[in-house]
């Protein structure tokens, strides 16, 4: 027998953008067209993107996506298309597969195991599917299934090998975050092997607000053997030849077949691609630049300005967004006060001069001042405390939005997830902005990542990695006077927000009981201003937002 070719369209959707999305399914059609495909394979819910969200509760959208399916449906000739969709029939709506062979529908897969936690409601919107057919294409037999279908050991997997599929294609828009892609290949390898049979897994690729999608797709083979593997966080159309044999239904019920006679093109033989995984933080890096570039781009900025304050968390999101839109589109603002050091001055010029950024200085001494004199009568008697401090930090978010309205530039805020965790970051100051791009980023990883960064090409000043990190709001200031020494505060919250441990037990892995109960007060009592925070780009396993939903009103204190 002929082998199958298999093509995997790795591509990048927005949410919403029904013609988009149909018009880069059509470029990718004819990519597979040239290059041989029998059996082109596209992402879950590629013409509507993932997540639609509320869009969900609009019939009108729904409607929509499936007058574009059925556009599609018209030039899908001699190849198998399979591709993510919301069906619908009568009041419910489904997350869906549709099969197309032939300018026609052969059959649809409805979504069975709905995930309905962390970043995931499809609960709210979705029902799930009953049945989990399986496709005949000539004398070869295939299921579908949906990106969560997979995960489950006795779930359609299972119940479409044992009715006789010797090839599962499952179509995914499964979020990025650190190490995911080594879960993912350890539940495929297990599948196949315990099922006897080849998996096929397209993922999505791209940023949709808070999430990215890294791509990653593979095929492997019954023994669990890795046959094929995509980039990361990249679009590409990934082949492969897959040496199937022919197989006979185990019954008669919930076969749909596409065709009598499977029509495979004549075709010389490929080395199908097995792209290496990157290492942690180089993926995580790259996870950062793709989020970043396809929020900007997707909401139609193509500017952005961001304070530069001479420390390393400025640093890091001034070199992302330089290797993300590159240099002609970022703009830096230096904003010093009488707290702010020559040092810093020097280091933020640096790396404007690295990065190759315009750079502007504006001083907030003035304004500060006047801030002062028309307080004075309302403040006499009243030792300068974190009101003074914090009047500073809103003055530098003023003058950062003026110039976000006067010239349309979007504001990258700077805090990291241990200033965001601990509410060491200022409402309506540091916080104000667009876009916080490393707001999931711990503080230790956000050295790593500088060094990371400048292990490629140099471009963050040595001394702001070395030297003490500061907020400059008044003499002599350390992130130290307020916060326990990093590689103990991010110890506390990733037990805390990550692992949702309690008090005792993250006592009991040996941190500091004293800096444990002070830290997690701190992230208690900073619920409402992370609420009132910009999206930011998940990479930890549990992001603020989605992920981890608190009540702003709260007296559990266990």
């Amino acid at each position: 027998m002929k082998n199958i070719r298999l093509g995997l369209a790795q591509i990048n959707c927005t949410v919403g953008d029904l013609e988009g999305n149909y018009q880069k399914v059509t470029e990718y059609q004819r990519k597979a067209t040239k290059s041989g495909v029998d059996i082109l394979v596209f992402p879950e819910l590629t013409l509507t993107g993932y997540p639609p969200e509320d869009l969900l509760l609009k019939a009108k959208f729904i409607s929509d996506n499936l007058k574009k399916l059925n556009d599609l449906t018209r030039l899908v000739k001699d190849m198998v298309v399979v591709i993510g969709f919301v069906d619908r029939e009568s009041k419910n709506i489904f997350n869906a597969a549709a099969i197309i062979y032939k300018q026609k529908i052969r059959g649809k897969y409805h979504k069975a195991i709905l995930p309905n936690y962390g970043v995931f409601d499809e609960k709210r919107y979705f029902s799930p599917g009953e049945n989990q057919p399986i496709f005949k294409y000539g004398d070869y037999i295939f299921g579908v299934n949906i990106c969560e279908d997979i995960w489950h050991e006795h779930g359609p997997v299972a119940k479409q090998s044992k009715a006789g599929s010797k090839l599962i294609l499952n179509i995914n828009a499964s979020p990025y975050h650190a190490g995911k892609i080594r879960e993912r290949e350890k539940i495929i390898r297990q599948q196949a092997k315990d099922n006897r049979v080849t998996i096929a897994y397209v993922n999505l690729v791209g940023g949709q607000d808070e999430l990215v999608f890294d791509g990653q797709s593979m095929i492997v083979d019954a023994q669990g053997r890795l046959i094929a593997r995509a980039q990361a966080f990249k679009e590409e159309l990934l082949i492969a030849d897959l040496e199937l044999t022919a197989a006979k239904p185990s019954s008669s019920e919930g076969v749909i077949t596409i065709a009598k006679r499977a029509v495979l093109k004549e075709k010389e033989k490929i080395v199908p691609k097995k792209a290496t995984v990157l290492l942690p933080v180089a993926e995580i890096y790259q996870a950062l630049v793709l989020g970043l570039t396809d929020y900007v781009g997707k909401n139609n900025f193509t500017k952005v300005v961001i304070g530069l304050s001479g420390g390393i968390d400025s640093s890091l999101v001034a070199t992302l967004a330089v290797d993300s839109l590159g240099k002609e589109n970022v703009i830096g603002v230096f904003m010093p006060s009488e707290y702010s050091s020559q040092e810093s001055l020097e280091d933020a010029r640096q790396l404007a001069q690295s990065l190759g950024v315009k750079f502007m200085t504006i001083s907030i001494s003035a304004i500060f001042k006047a801030y002062l004199s028309e307080f004075a009568q309302y403040f006499s008697g009243i030792k300068p405390d974190i009101t003074e401090e914090n009047l500073q930090a809103r003055i530098r978010g003023n003058i950062l939005m003026a110039f976000s309205n006067k010239f349309k530039w979007l504001v990258l805020t700077t805090g990291n997830k241990s200033e965001m965790s601990t509410g060491y970051a200022t409402l309506y100051g540091d916080m104000a902005g667009g876009f916080a791009v490393i707001k999931d980023v711990p503080k230790i990883l956000v050295y790593r990542l500088s060094e990371y960064r400048n292990s490629l090409v140099p471009v963050i000043p040595e001394r702001v990695i070395s030297k003490a990190p500061t907020a400059e709001l008044r003499p002599n200031q350390k992130d130290s006077d307020t916060l326990p020494a990093y590689e103990t505060l991010d110890g506390i919250l990733k037990a805390y927000i990550e692992e949702d441990k309690d008090l005792s037990k993250i006592i009991s892995q040996g941190l500091p009981a004293q800096d444990v109960r002070r830290v997690l007060e701190m992230v208690d009592k900073s619920e409402y201003k992370r609420r009132q925070s910009p999206p930011g780009i998940k990479i930890t396993h549990k992001a603020f937002g989605k992920d981890r939903r608190m009540p702003i009103t709260n007296r559990y204190k266990g």
